[in-house]
Parts: structure tokens; sequence; C-alpha cells
């Protein structure tokens, strides 16, 4: 499969809602206006979309270049069904939902269709408000996320122990050898993907 996806120009985003959140790249702003549309895409397999489709009241928070790696290792690698995707991370409230203070801002927004594809729902929201939270940084995209992946996410394995890391998201697995039929579990791309460290 060509990779020429990858230089399509995204941002890294934290999504959260009622109950969660997840870091999001595919987000567009597709219409003007005091009150514009907002396009975000979430992986289906994704704890946050069942959440996303539960509520109406989503926060994107858009992230800069100095972002802390623990906001993106905690909301990128894991699932609030089994970790706590806030501990460590300052949070203020917005409406009942929790925002993480280390971004650039944030945009409240109020879901108004849902689209579905095999793998990502695709969410229609109106901006409602929003906030600028830091001016003296530029925002994180995806492309440069990818370039300096391991400065932001650490890959922490015991001495003598191997640990296969996703080039696309940053997921690691440890084993010697990757299974048959390995998928990752974050982003979904096949075991050809995964780099030995």
């Amino acid at each position: 499969m060509s990779k020429m996806y990858y230089r399509i120009s995204q941002g890294v985003y934290v999504l959260t809602t009622f109950g969660g959140g997840c870091i999001v790249d595919a987000v567009s702003q597709i219409s003007s206006g005091e009150n514009p549309l907002i396009s975000i895409a979430i992986m289906k397999e994704n704890y946050t979309n069942e959440l996303a489709h539960n509520n109406t009241k989503l926060i994107l928070s858009v992230l800069g270049k100095k972002v802390d790696g623990k906001l993106i290792e905690n909301f990128g690698y894991h699932s609030m069904k089994d970790f706590n995707k806030f501990e460590g991370i300052e949070t203020m409230d917005v409406d009942g939902i929790k925002v993480p203070l280390d971004s650039l801002g944030y945009m409240e927004l109020e879901v108004e269709e849902r689209i579905e594809n095999e793998t990502h729902t695709l969410i229609i929201a109106r901006c409602q408000n929003g906030k600028t939270l830091n001016e003296d940084d530029e925002e994180l995209t995806y492309q440069f996320f990818r370039k300096h992946k391991e400065e932001y996410i650490k890959t922490k394995n015991e001495e003598g122990k191997t640990v296969w890391v996703c080039t696309v998201c940053g997921y690691t697995y440890e084993g010697e050898e990757l299974p048959e039929g390995f998928t990752c579990p974050v982003c979904g791309v096949d075991s050809s993907y995964f780099e030995k460290k």
C-alpha cells in the first residue's frame, strides 16, 4: 500500500467528551462564519467513538509542538476502559467535560451529523465557543509528530526484551516476534508497519 496518505497535512488534537477522550488527527474546518462546522474522524475501534455516539457535546483541543509527550501517550496509546487517561494531566472543566491545559486552546463543539464508513466515524460538529490557552507555540502537525515521535513517546522496555513499534502511531508491542496476522490495536495497520527495537 502506498504511504502517500502520510503526506496529507493534518494536526494532532485531543478530543474529549463526557467519560473520556482520545488523540485524533483527521480534523478539518468545513464551513466558515461565526460558528463553523468542523469534521473529525474517529476510529470505530476506539472507545471514544462509543462515547462520542452517546454524547452531542465534544471538546477539541489543539496541541502545540511543545506538548508534554505524556499527554499524547495517555490519550493516544491507552483506552479509558482500563486506564485513566487524565491521571497526571492538568485539566480544566468546561461544562462537565475535562479539557487538557497543555494545548494551544480548545473548541466547544455540538454534534450535528455522523457518517459511518468501514473503519471510522466522521463527526460533523458546529463550533459553539472556543478559548486560546497558549499563543507561544506552533501547532503540532501529524508530519512533525511522526518525524519526532521518539522525542514525544519514549519506548520503554526491560533490558533484553524486544519491542516492536508501530511507525504510524507509536504503539509498542513487547515480544520476540509479532503474532501472525497482527494489526495495531490503536491505528489498525498491519505488521509491515512495525519496526523492531
